[in-house]
């Protein structure tokens, strides 16, 4: 339990350290101009919610896919990778789908990196966490 809170506030920092200027401050207007943020002013603590859900859940799995074999960081890397396909589908390719994002291609190359870059940072926090008993 207590690597799971460790790993859920490590979560939440890195995610929060890195969406929050991504999305609002660096590639806002981009995302404006592409249709994929409409509301003048986003709801942050349902992003808020959303990242600790995600957290909660990733940390709870990965004891399960985490056999103490490896270099651990490389394997937070890799699992967090593998799930984070879930969310990268969700957000990227359904939000496409959903709304008039155009042009498209811009819209899912912005986001593979974000995401890409989001679930490698978070990955490496979730192996050093879990790398060896606390």
């Amino acid at each position: 339990m207590k690597k799971l809170l460790i790993f859920t506030a490590a979560y939440f920092v890195i995610t929060m350290s890195w969406a929050y200027p991504w999305h609002l401050v660096w590639f806002h207007d981009l995302y404006v101009g592409w249709g994929a943020v409409t509301r003048e002013q986003p709801i942050v603590p349902f992003g808020m919610a959303a990242i600790l859900i995600q957290a909660l859940v990733i940390g709870y799995l990965y004891p399960f896919y985490y056999k103490n074999k490896g270099n651990p960081i490389l394997q937070g890397i890799k699992f967090n990778l593998i799930i984070g396909l879930m969310t990268y589908t969700a957000m990227g390719f359904a939000t496409a789908a959903k709304f008039q994002i155009e042009p498209v291609q811009d819209f899912l190359i912005f986001h593979t990196l974000f995401q890409a870059i989001q679930f490698t940072l978070t990955g490496a926090a979730l192996g050093w966490v879990y790398r060896k008993p606390l």
